[in-house]
């Protein structure tokens, strides 16, 4: 057994080193774990840009990795407090996006303004208990190479986005969106698909 296996299963243990890492009641680190932990075991790669009015709420104990000649703009959120967050290169979190993992972005993609990616939800079946002490569950969410996601969206645990395919502004995404592909609407529907033989983005409505 791992030492980190025998502290998720201690839970006095668990309980001292959250303690440790996080103030009480809070999502983000204690500025030790910002300024001594993080940068020796997180990725930042060349010529990448996190913007000083972001909001890293990254913790040692989930990976957090972000690829060369990307960048990470003002007012955004980046946590992953219950999930690895991967994101590759040359792409842009555009301004006031959240992003909670699991997570995992691929290269070259754009993400417009007040994008919220959530691979985390809050657990609510015993109604005798507060939702906040109910726990939560989490599934990844993938978004693949090239992918342009439009601004105000929002994409639920568990989504793929394949690759070149776009997510039009304020869509809601609750299932896979296939590969050269326009989604849009609440909840969100392919409205456009990219023909190969004839080389054509097709309307499918």
């Amino acid at each position: 057994m791992s030492f980190i296996e025998k502290i998720k299963e201690n839970p006095r243990l668990k309980a001292l080193l959250l303690y440790l890492l996080i103030p009480k009641n809070q999502a983000r680190p204690r500025r030790w774990v910002k300024w001594f932990i993080n940068p020796f075991i997180h990725h930042k790669g060349k010529r990448t840009i996190i913007r000083r009015r972001t909001r890293m709420d990254i913790l040692p104990f989930n990976k957090f990795h972000i690829g060369n000649d990307s960048t990470v703009e003002d007012f955004s959120t980046i946590n992953n407090g219950v999930g690895d967050v991967y994101i590759g290169d040359r792409t842009r979190i555009g301004l006031g996006c959240t992003l909670i993992g699991p997570v995992k972005i691929g290269n070259d993609v754009r993400l417009a303004q007040n994008v919220v990616l959530s691979g985390l939800n809050h657990q609510y079946d015993d109604v005798s208990l507060p939702i906040s002490e109910q726990g939560v569950t989490t599934n990844q969410i993938v978004v693949e190479d090239e992918v342009w996601i439009g601004a105000n969206c929002v994409l639920l645990p568990g989504v793929t986005v394949k690759k070149h395919a776009v997510v039009a502004a304020g869509s809601i995404v609750r299932r896979n969106v296939p590969a050269y592909s326009v989604v849009a609407g609440n909840p969100s529907k392919v409205m456009k698909l990219y023909n190969r033989e004839t080389n054509m983005w097709e309307w499918k409505i």
